[in-house]
């Protein structure tokens, strides 16, 4: 279960079925973000692929000597774009490839429109979702949803991007859905009645132990999307941000011109591949190593590389080096940024109080670190609200509850109204009552008696203890322990064996710290092939960005009138 690999199967078939001469790729917005990130362009060069083309672009060329491989989604639009383009066409002759299924009335006036009889095929290649990582998929979806209920043209969006991912990995599965959310039953049965219709697309080799497809709302754990991360990838995420694989390095101050927009793909960096669940510290002496591997070369020219800076320094200075290596000045430069950034907004400091916040229960030391950090002038006021809310969400019942003088800190900092507000927004997302799980204390014996012994043992790492609820629900799953009356099956049958194949779904987008979850346990669970997506991929902006669309704040705003009115009355 390799979606990279789905997509990439996808695309190398569309050019080889159009047969040797020179071609042109056809795409719409979507599509172009699809291929990018399964491809680079030069790849696809050399597969006779010379150029790249927008369906919607107004002003292209006529050039009959070029075969057309048009790959698009199966909207309106792209169907009416194509008609427009068979009336009048521009290429000698069409392969059509729509990444979902497409209705019998498009493709019949498709037909009707190709009167010079130019289309060689019309198929349904069902990439229609972006491959992150191997096990790693988005639908670039912000905001899905209105309140707690689907926005229809989203919840439109995600069946199909979900139903073309469960047809690109050949996958029948049985549905299980979080029960505390109306969402989640909402995508289900939407997914289900897809299956139902398209029955002949799903018939595939039964296999002993069928798929399983778990779809999980975001608003379970608003804690993961707030966290500062240290492994790179998310790392990255958190603090640059990731966009379909390209980072902006525009804001880094003396940045060169080639470095302003970096890509970063496992496909076709190695560096990038072996590093990218590392921790922080790990990469550093790993571009260290790389780079003296390199001097072992030049003798003359012995280096010692003591920082970051340096490292820098010794990149500027070898133009050839950068050559050799545009890998190694790509992360070098990336590495110095994230570096930067963690000293100048202090967050290692800010990271160690976030994972007490998330993985402690200690209330008084907890509002001690906090206020203590909302009083240092470097934590920046996006840190700072983020540990509010981070506090807001752990100790919404605590009987200390002290946030009210944490809200006052934050506007005595100069924290903009804009983060206050969002303060009472995250608890109204994703707060205790909304929640169908505990996501602060242990609820069996096993996990009192873990906690217990890792207080014990201190922790390896403060800054990366915490682990996303999705672990817990993942391992109990895999151990035929997760329960039925919180994650109950969509229909009546229910699976008497163990998964092995597990395809979960995030509504509201997840994250890089699951995604390392469900990598590391591929990894060390023999048997069990685990692929992960979400809405989107989140990093604490964008997270607060979908709180913000979901538009539960201005109701929040109100509900907390009406309880001080009442209050006041009493």
């Amino acid at each position: 279960m390799n979606v990279v690999f789905a997509v990439k199967q996808y695309v190398s078939k569309m050019i080889e079925d159009s047969g040797p001469g020179m071609k042109v790729l056809l795409m719409d917005k979507e599509t172009t973000g699809i291929v990018s990130m399964v491809y680079t362009q030069s790849e696809i060069l050399q597969k006779e692929v010379y150029l790249f083309e927008r369906i919607d672009s107004q002003n292209r060329e006529i050039m009959k000597h070029l075969k057309a491989i048009c790959f698009l989604r199966p909207t309106k639009e792209n169907v009416d774009y194509m008609i427009q383009e068979l009336r009048r066409p521009k290429y000698s002759i069409y392969f059509i490839y729509f990444s979902n299924v497409i209705s019998k009335s498009d493709v019949k006036s498709l037909a009707e429109a190709d009167e010079q009889e130019v289309v060689a095929e019309v198929q349904e290649f069902y990439g229609d979702y972006i491959a992150v990582n191997p096990h790693l998929f988005s639908l670039n979806i912000l905001g899905c949803c209105q309140g707690r209920n689907w926005d229809p043209a989203q919840l439109s969006r995600t069946t199909q991007g979900l139903t073309a991912l469960l047809l690109s990995l050949k996958k029948c599965p049985m549905i299980r859905y979080q029960l505390s959310s109306e969402a989640a039953k909402r995508l289900a049965e939407c997914v289900k009645q897809v299956i139902t219709k398209e029955y002949e697309l799903f018939e595939f080799r039964r296999t002993e132990v069928p798929p399983l497809l778990l779809i999980l709302d975001r608003c379970d754990d608003a804690i993961t999307p707030l966290l500062n991360q240290w492994t790179y990838q998310a790392m990255v995420h958190e603090l640059l941000g990731i966009n379909n694989n390209r980072i902006d390095l525009s804001r880094v101050p003396g940045i060169s011109k080639d470095l302003r927009e970096v890509v970063l793909s496992a496909e076709n960096d190695e560096f990038y591949a072996n590093n990218m669940y590392l921790n922080f510290a790990e990469i550093g002496s790993n571009i260290k190593n790389l780079m003296e591997d390199f001097q072992k070369k030049k003798p003359k020219e012995q280096q010692k590389l003591e920082s970051i800076a340096d490292m820098k320094a010794f990149v500027e200075n070898y133009p050839q080096f950068k050559k050799m290596s545009g890998t190694v000045s790509k992360h070098v430069t990336v590495v110095g940024e994230l570096s930067r950034l963690v000293s100048e907004r202090n967050l290692l400091e800010v990271s160690e109080v976030e994972q007490e916040l998330a993985c402690q229960n200690d209330h008084s030391s907890a509002l001690q670190n906090v206020k203590r950090l909302l009083q240092n002038p470097k934590v920046t006021e996006f840190d700072a609200a983020r540990l509010v809310m981070l506090y807001a969400l752990h100790y919404e019942r605590h009987s200390s509850n002290s946030l009210p003088g944490l809200m006052m800190d934050l506007r005595n900092k100069g924290v903009s109204e804009k983060y206050r507000k969002l303060v009472s927004a995250v608890v109204e997302y994703g707060g205790k009552r909304v929640r169908g799980s505990d996501l602060f204390s242990p609820k069996d014996a096993v996990a009192i008696t873990k906690q217990f012994l890792k207080g014990l043992k201190g922790v390896e790492n403060v800054y990366t203890q915490h682990q996303p609820f999705l672990h817990e629900t993942l391992d109990h799953l895999i151990k035929g322990k997760l329960k039925e009356n919180l994650y109950p099956y969509l229909g009546p049958s229910t699976l008497r064996d163990r998964p092995q194949d597990i395809i979960v779904f995030v509504i509201g987008g997840a994250t890089y710290e699951e995604a390392l979850t469900v990598y590391n346990l591929n990894r060390t669970t023999p048997g069990v092939r685990i692929v992960l997506g979400g809405t989107t991929v989140h990093n604490t902006k964008s997270f607060l960005e979908e709180v913000l669309a979901s538009g539960l704040h201005s109701r929040s705003k109100e509900s907390s009138q009406a309880t001080s009115r009442s209050a006041s009355r009493r």
